[in-house]
């Protein structure tokens, strides 16, 4: 039979480790603030925040884990570590779709840690102004829903910006029901956005019958109508619930269990490339038979996987369109280089929005 150690020497191992382990993270934010000063005195001030460089670290991290951690947990802890050694170094601002508790500000964190300093706007046009304007030097905006689809909004406005994706990251989305009520049958209305009240209308239909549902702007404006009205409820995310203080009565109410937002980072810096990366292009061509094949065939050519296509109306003509695809690689890799360059032969226009790392989180 193994010994039991004693709890009082465990908790002293846990002392001492503890101390190593604080006096690493130390030694680390040290390097950084030299790392801060290398980069200025090779005259580079503007913005120290590196997507490659960021993904690699968490990549090798989770190639290391021993465990008994997953690799997840142990790249969110490195995250953060990371997060607060660059604030060290040069704090970033980055623009998020507010207010506060929304599944953008979750996103914004989950990819940058909360050592960022974060600024809500009231639009996606905002996010994509802010950024443009250098009031922020990045930005979080949704891109695509696993149930919903494209955000229109985001692609739409990404025709006439010269910004450049340089980051995605993936968020579950679980909507809870929330009110400050105590239990379902006190509850008179619903607010949310229009979206989250369509993904969990089979809940609602079931639980909460002849309740009226009322859109708001975000879940989160939601959150702040349920903290302060008698018998109003929200349909929002778990940080909308903390933020504005207001008691979950039912978590996870949505009808698609697998339901998840992509967002994409926007800034002026371009990624370099990391050997798992992604390319996101904004392609035009003439309204023919066969220009969709002409457009994919390149891809097949050079053995270029492709994760997403999505098409809409250019506005420049009647049954004019723009493709909006995601293809794996980085634009520097000589196959996806190879690609393009057949690619532009066959098009009347080609933008490419970015090649960043694939989300490691």
């Amino acid at each position: 039979m193994t010994d039991v150690i004693p709890l009082s020497e465990l908790r002293a191992q846990i002392d001492t480790v503890d101390q190593q382990i604080l006096q690493l993270i130390n030694q680390r934010a040290s390097l950084a603030e030299q790392v801060a000063k290398t980069k200025i005195a090779s005259g580079e001030e503007s913005c120290f925040y590196r997507p490659d460089r960021e993904a690699q670290v968490l990549r090798r991290i989770q190639n290391l884990n021993p465990g008994p951690l997953s690799n997840d947990t142990a790249a969110h802890f490195f995250r953060e570590l990371m997060s607060a050694c660059l604030a060290l170094e040069k704090p970033l601002q980055v623009a998020f779709l507010g207010p506060e508790g929304t599944f953008t500000q979750q996103a914004t964190f989950k990819h940058f840690g909360h050592a960022v300093q974060t600024e809500p706007v009231t639009a996606i046009e905002d996010i994509f102004q802010a950024v443009e304007e250098g009031r922020c030097q990045f930005g979080v905006v949704p891109i695509e829903n696993s149930t919903e689809g494209v955000v229109t909004h985001t692609l739409d406005r990404f025709v006439m910006s010269s910004l450049q994706i340089c980051g995605e990251v993936a968020i579950r989305i679980q909507h809870n029901l929330m009110a400050n009520v105590a239990d379902l049958g006190e509850v008179k209305e619903v607010f949310s956005h229009r979206q989250s009240l369509a993904q969990c209308r089979k809940w609602l239909d079931a639980n909460l019958p002849g309740v009226r549902c009322t859109e708001v702007s975000s879940n989160a404006e939601a959150a702040k109508i349920a903290a302060t009205q008698t018998g109003a409820a929200a349909i929002a995310g778990t940080m909308a619930a903390e933020t504005y203080d207001v008691a979950i009565l039912q978590a996870g109410i949505e009808d698609e269990p697998n339901n998840t937002t992509r967002f994409v980072i926007i800034g002026k810096l371009r990624s370099e490339p990391t050997k798992d990366d992604k390319t996101s292009l904004l392609l035009s061509t003439k309204n023919y038979s066969g220009a969709l094949y002409t457009i994919l065939e390149p891809f097949a050519k050079y053995g270029i996987g492709m994760t997403k296509i999505e098409s809409r109306p250019s506005r420049q003509g009647l049954w004019d369109y723009l493709f909006f695809i995601d293809i794996d690689g980085h634009q520097n890799d000589d196959n996806v280089a190879h690609a393009l360059q057949d690619l532009q032969e066959h098009v009347t226009m080609m933008k490419i929005l970015g090649s960043y790392p694939k989300a490691v989180l």
